[in-house]
């Protein structure tokens, strides 16, 4: 799997919601998909996974609020 089916997968499961996969650009906090526990998630997940960490001090909600923005952030830290 590449970054993006990775992060979209991880997504997937703490959503429960395949929307995640079907529109890159749902706000996934305004749509109730993610909340303050699911980002701490994601984020232990990313590192799990992909090996990129990314300190909660340094999560703008703003900059991670869609499956697309989530898959560029974590793309643009790996290399």
């Amino acid at each position: 799997m590449n970054t993006q089916e990775t992060i979209l997968t991880i997504l997937e499961e703490l959503t429960g919601s395949e929307e995640v996969k079907d529109n890159l650009n749902v706000d996934l906090f305004e749509e109730g998909l993610l909340d303050s526990l699911g980002t701490v998630q994601l984020l232990v997940e990313i590192e799990g996974q992909l090996g990129v960490t990314v300190p909660v001090s340094e999560f703008e909600r703003d900059e991670w609020a869609t499956p697309q923005k989530i898959v560029d952030k974590v793309v643009a830290m790996e290399g």
